[in-house]
């Protein structure tokens, strides 16, 4: 992609993303997201109904007076975008495709955590971790991001999830907000290294998604090409059995995956290639900002 080009579609990301950051998710990312450790902050008199469990001993046997703990949230974050850019992400039958979608997604997380003064980092995979950015914070970080986003050219086409999660799991030890996209066109079994890193880290996986992939369309004979392994197959669509096992495998994929992020205590947020990815992003927000 030439300079020149680059730019002006980084440009174009900034003004579209930075302003829904902004003006639609400020808010709801600061409320879902907001630091959870503790800091402590002053000593004061005890009043009636504070927890006696926050009793500092030591000021109280001083003054012979009772005292309390005043603790306040840490505010700085940490936010890792785990971004899946195997073959399958350049997929799409509707207004986008997934890996477009994915870009934007990032963008506005970004804006958002830079916004919130966080620190945002990113890891690129496919069936082996591609690219690692660190989490830093300010302007200029989330424009290198955003144009990785764009111009990025992985080498491998497969997808291998717990490879990734295995690297987050070892270069990032502070504990972070992880955001998992991708669209979960994996054969491995990530359940047991996702367990281990939700248990360390706030996990949000979020699924892309486009209405093909759901049903087959009934056409004849359709030629289907596997992005990720180069196979091509022939299949009659015309055929309801054919369809019908299709969309039992589909559904029957999308329930294993949903039973094991529910066990792995992971949100799931799906976004579809079909749709405005405002409205589930920010359910999603509203969601954890009610359960916190």
């Amino acid at each position: 992609m030439e300079t020149s080009e680059l730019i002006k579609k980084v440009r174009k990301i900034e003004i579209r993303t930075r302003g829904l950051s902004k003006h639609i998710f400020s808010g709801e990312y600061h409320s879902a997201f907001k630091g959870r450790g503790m800091a402590f902050s002053e000593v004061r008199e005890y009043q009636v109904g504070d927890d006696i469990r926050s009793i500092d001993w030591n000021v109280t046997a001083r003054y012979n007076e009772p005292f309390v703990k005043i603790f306040e949230e840490e505010r700085e974050l940490t936010v890792i975008l785990l971004v899946d850019v195997s073959g399958s992400e350049n997929f799409g039958t509707r207004t986008q495709f997934k890996k477009e979608l994915i870009t934007e997604l990032c963008s506005v997380l970004a804006f958002s955590a830079m916004q919130n003064n966080d620190k945002i980092g990113i890891i690129f995979f496919t069936d082996k971790v591609e690219k690692f950015i660190p989490p830093k914070k300010g302007k200029s970080h989330v424009l290198r991001i955003i144009r990785e986003l764009l111009e990025f050219e992985p080498k491998g086409t497969g997808t291998n999830i717990e490879e990734a999660l295995k690297f987050l799991s070892n270069v990032i030890k502070k504990r972070s907000i992880v955001f998992l996209m991708s669209d979960f066109i994996d054969e491995n079994n990530f359940e047991k290294p996702l367990l281990i890193l939700s248990k360390k880290h706030d996990t949000v996986a979020m699924q892309f998604i486009d209405k093909a992939e759901e049903e087959l369309p009934r056409m004849s004979m359709v030629r289907v090409v596997d992005a990720e392994t180069g196979k091509i197959m022939w299949i009659d669509s015309t055929k309801k059995y054919v369809r019908e096992a299709y969309r039992n495998w589909w559904e029957s994929k999308q329930k294993n995956l949903t039973t094991m992020l529910t066990r792995c205590n992971v949100d799931l947020v799906q976004i579809r290639t079909d749709q405005n990815y405002v409205i589930p992003l920010r359910n999603f927000f509203l969601k954890r900002e009610v359960r916190r």
